[in-house]
Order: structure tokens, then C-alpha cells, then sequence
């Protein structure tokens, strides 16, 4: 989800939502970071680094993390554009021209590109998503100029996106690699610092500056756990305050649109055995993550033996997943914007 927006706290709707995203409920997501800290901490002096033992050394290797983070949020913004047909048809153009690209691209360009160039490029994808998502949110609350907001934007951007490649491809990087790798992320990570304490000045509260160091720390607290080899803390971070964040807004969308008078079979089905707007699209897009990861692909292999005697692997973990993840960051760079229809069912205040 990309919220990027110039004054979001002053915005007033015509439709009058009765549900606001709160940003001092989303500032606070930002806790993970001294809490993290903490449980590190503790783990040193007290626990002889028993945690990071038992802690895998990937967080995609820990199937429940899969579970809770990264796919949900992915189908939940899938199910918030397919499961209402004026979306559907506002975006159809869109959403073919980006499958085809997508199909062509990882279809005949897989043939040709390396896979190290193919991840980087996925991976970069990955922390612009997260990224710009956070600082488009606080932009509105800092009032920050233009060059202020993207210098801040792109230095974190270049450090996140080495920092994941440093956690996720640490066992493909010799030791003059990684040890390049961290000399570089020191420097953005200094250069980051020094740009927050210049811009902070443009910050017209001190509730604004927090949000703008809550993005910056966010990048530094990742960058001290892959150093501490805390990979899964890295990673947990960031992606809890991106995925947390998305459906705060998912969830007012929806109570908002659907409150007074469901809008699509979805919510008409869920009004008849009386469930909470609110809990709608998290039960179904966890179940449908949980059911998708556990069985997904041998459900679809089964499925291949058995009519066409081939067996297809990884179709939904790597291909429907991957599919849906490329896709779910295209359109949330422009279905939150100020013009797009989702708007006029999300509001703001402090």
C-alpha cells in the first residue's frame, strides 16, 4: 500500500468516512523497533545468544512468518480490487498491460538474465514498495519540500535494498563482498542520519519529527541486526510496520465503503452469519495464505501428474505468489492516490 499524499491530515471528504486512519496508531507501529532492540539486548547479556540460535537464518525459512507477513497484505489488496467491480473496471486496462509485461518479462527475459540481476530487481521493487509507503505517509505530516523528501526517500531505499540483499543472498557473497557491502550501508546509513537531522527543522510539530526518525530508524535498526546477525529481527521489522500499516488502511476502506450497505458479495455473504466488517478481509486473506502455503503446490502438482503426467512445482509459492506480489506493487503505486477512486472512503486525524 502507497499512501503518498502532500497534506493528508487536513483532507476533508465528501463522503464523510466514519472510520479514520489514526496516524498515532501508525506511528506507534514503530514500537517494534525499541522492542526488537530489547529482546536483543536481553538475548546478549542474559541468554547467551540463545534466541539467535534458535531463530532461523532466513526468515522465509520459517513458515510461520510466511504466514503472518508479506503474502496476507498481498492478497488482502488483491481482494480489495477484484471483489469490487467499479475498481475492476477503473483499472482493467492496467492490470492486462502489467500481467502481460510481467508474463514477457519473467517468461523470456528468465532466459536471457541472470538470476542475480532478476533478484536484484525484485528485491529493489520490493523495498521501494515498503518504503516509499512509510515516508508517502509521513511526507504529509512533515511538510517536507521536495528534495528533502526524496533524498530521504532514495537514501533509505539504496540501504534497504542492500541490506536485504546482504540477508538474503549472504551464502552467494564471498567475505571482500560483504565486507563491501556493509562499508557502503555505514555510509548511507550516515548520510541518512545527517539528512534527517538537517530536514527535521521543515517538520512543523513534534509529532511530525517522530514520524520522519521513525522512518530513519527503521533503516538503522535493520542495518544493527544483520551486523548482529539478528536476520530475522532485520527483517521482521520493517516488513511488520509495512504490513500492519497496509491494513489499517484496508480494513477503514472497507468499513467505510461497506458499513451502511455492502457493496459486493464479499461483505453481503459476511453480513448474512454477522461478521465484523473489521475481521472480513483478515480472516480470508490469512486463511486463504495459510491454505495456499501449506497446500497450494501440492495441490497443483497433484492436479499436473495427474492430467498431463507432469509434475509442476512451486506453481503458487514461486508463480502465483511472485505473480500477485509483483502486481500488488504496481497498483498500490497509484489506487491510494488522491484521484483514485479507493479515496473518498479513507479520512485521517492525529
Amino acid at each position: 500500500m502507497s499512501a503518498s499524499t502532500n497534506a493528508l491530515q487536513d483532507e476533508l471528504l465528501i463522503t464523510k468516512p466514519t472510520l479514520s486512519v489514526s496516524f498515532r496508531l501508525l506511528l506507534g507501529l514503530y514500537a517494534i523497533i525499541p522492542l526488537c532492540l530489547l529482546l536483543q539486548l536481553a538475548d546478549s547479556w542474559f541468554w547467551q545468544g540463545q534466541l539467535k540460535q534458535s531463530l532461523p537464518s532466513s526468515p522465509n525459512h520459517f513458515l510461520l512468518f510466511q504466514i503472518l507477513f508479506g503474502t496476507p497484505h498481498i492478497i488482502a489488496s488483491t481482494i480489495v480490487l477484484v471483489s469490487n467491480k467499479d475498481y475492476l473496471s477503473h483499472y482493467r486496462r492496467k492490470l492486462l498491460l502489467m500481467t502481460a509485461a510481467i508474463a514477457i518479462f519473467f517468461g523470456i527475459g528468465s532466459l536471457f538474465i541472470p538470476y542475480r540481476v532478476l533478484y536484484v530487481m525484485v528485491a529493489s521493487w520490493t523495498v521501494y514498495h515498503v518504503l516509499r509507503q512509510q515516508h508517502g505517509i509521513a511526507r504529509g505530516l512533515c511538510r517536507l519540500p521536495n528534495r528533502a523528501f526524496q533524498l530521504l526517500l532514495w537514501l533509505s531505499i539504496f540501504a534497504g535494498v542492500f541490506i536485504y540483499i546482504g540477508i538474503f543472498m549472504k551464502n552467494r557473497l564471498d567475505i571482500e563482498q560483504v565486507e563491501w557491502l556493509k562499508h557502503v550501508v555505514s555510509g548511507l546509513c550516515i548520510s541518512l542520519v545527517c539528512a534527517s537531522v538537517l530536514y527535521q527543522r521543515n517538520c512543523p510539530t513534534v509529532f511530525s519529527k517522530w514520524f520522519l526518525w521513525g522512518n530513519t530508524f527503521l533503516i538503522l535498526s535493520s542495518f544493527y541486526f544483520y551486523l548482529n546477525q539478528y536476520y530475522f529481527l532485520a527483517i521482521l521489522i520493517p516488513r511488520l510496520v509495512h504490513d500492519a500499516t497496509a491494513y489499517i488502511f484496508y480494513v477503514a476502506h472497507d468499513y467505510n465503503k461497506h458499513r451502511q450497505q455492502p457493496q459486493n458479495r464479499l461483505y453481503r455473504y459476511a453480513a448474512k452469519i454477522h461478521l465484523p466488517i473489521f475481521l472480513v478481509l483478515p480472516l480470508l486473506s490469512f486463511a486463504l495464505t495459510y491454505f495456499l502455503q501449506s497446500y497450494g503446490d501440492l495441490t497443483i502438482s497433484l492436479i499436473s501428474r495427474t492430467l498431463f503426467d507432469t509434475d509442476i512445482h512451486k506453481a503458487v509459492t514461486l508463480g502465483l505468489f511472485g505473480y500477485l506480489a509483483l502486481m500488488h506493487y504496481y497498483t498500490e503505486a497509484f489506487t491510494w492516490k488522491q484521484d483514485s477512486p479507493y479515496r473518498q472512503f479513507i479520512a485521517f486525524k492525529k
